[in-house]
């Protein structure tokens, strides 16, 4: 093993869209370990839009990324050294080291993994916090009926596809949201989405129209804006709306509602959520996600930069539209 490691810091917080000099690659001593302490290897890295929002020093339901600090992040990887009884060197774990190669952890929020039957970089995304956060906003505020419309945006994403898989197997229609025809097709063809909106091609609403001839009975909303407010105009009384992320405006873009008022003509319901504040129901979830992508029924894609100095631009990407499922930094 090397003596060194290298990590990405918050440098500065990004004025309007996030650039690349708002990061900066540093290189360190591998750190000793104290008692009850282990060291991990990290494999993988997970990019998530959340992440913007913790670039700005502003009021959120949590704490700002300080300056000149690792990024925040999800990591899965491998002990490479212990002083702690419950884990032992090779055991692959799950933690929020960061942006980083190589960690430090006292254990009490590291979660073993077992990697018989999924994939590592899996307990990233459809077995991580993405499937949790679909799951949650599926399950418990959506709550759909066999035979009821639901649509999602974003839907070739970490979160939007699980949500679009497991919608279908409740038995609804389900049509999704994406930027592009060869992620649209993905999600009919691969995914099995009923229909999917190519938002980029020019005819938002039109072709959402077309897509739910019976209306929209709940969203999973990850965009906000115009794709949003498209989904609005469809609702259908009584409707539910899980409300995941607002993308459109994470660098600053003023969001406006113009069909705000089927809010009241459609009784609607919508409700925003943070997935860590509902741990009680991670055993379950990420029971029946596991389960389902170890069968092979519930399917995932990667995008998967290589080497930590990649992380900016590829975080960049993401929040651009530029992944394709699941975006993930690969560290060794």
């Amino acid at each position: 093993m090397t003596s060194t490691y290298q990590r990405i810091v918050l440098a500065s917080r990004p004025q309007g869209q996030v650039a690349a000099d708002n990061f900066r690659l540093e290189t360190l001593a591998i750190p000793e370990i104290s008692e009850g302490e282990v060291l991990i290897r990290n494999h993988f890295l997970s990019l998530d839009p959340y992440m913007r929002g913790r670039m700005e020093d502003a009021k959120s339901y949590a704490a700002p990324q300080a300056i000149d600090e690792t990024m925040i992040g999800g990591t899965v990887g491998e002990v490479i050294a212990s002083k702690n009884p419950r884990f032992a060197v090779g055991d692959k774990v799950l933690g929020m080291l960061g942006w980083t190669e190589v960690g430090v952890s006292d254990g009490v929020l590291m979660r073993k993994l077992d990697t018989t039957h999924i994939p590592l970089s899996a307990y990233l995304g459809a077995v991580g916090m993405p499937g949790l956060t679909a799951w949650y906003g599926l399950t418990q505020i959506m709550q759909p009926k066999s035979g009821e419309t639901v649509v999602v945006s974003a839907a070739s994403g970490a979160v939007g596809s699980v949500v679009g898989q497991l919608a279908k197997q409740m038995g609804c229609r389900v049509v999704g949201i994406a930027g592009g025809a060869e992620k649209c097709a993905y999600v009919v063809k691969e995914l099995g989405f009923d229909a999917c909106v190519d938002y980029k091609a020019g005819q938002l609403h039109a072709d959402l129209t077309a897509a739910t001839p019976d209306g929209i009975d709940a969203v999973f909303e990850n965009v906000g804006g115009e794709i949003f407010d498209a989904s609005l105009a469809r609702m259908n009384p009584f409707g539910r709306i899980a409300l995941c992320g607002m993308i459109s405006g994470y660098n600053g873009e003023q969001i406006s509602i113009k069909n705000a008022r089927t809010f009241l003509t459609m009784r609607l319901t919508l409700r925003g959520f943070i997935v860590s504040e509902h741990m009680d129901l991670w055993p379950q979830g990420l029971q029946e996600l596991g389960a389902q992508v170890a069968s092979g029924k519930l399917k995932f894609r990667e995008s998967v930069a290589e080497g930590i100095a990649s992380a900016p631009d590829a975080f960049i990407g993401l929040l651009k539209g530029k992944n394709f499922g699941k975006q993930l930094v690969k560290l060794i």
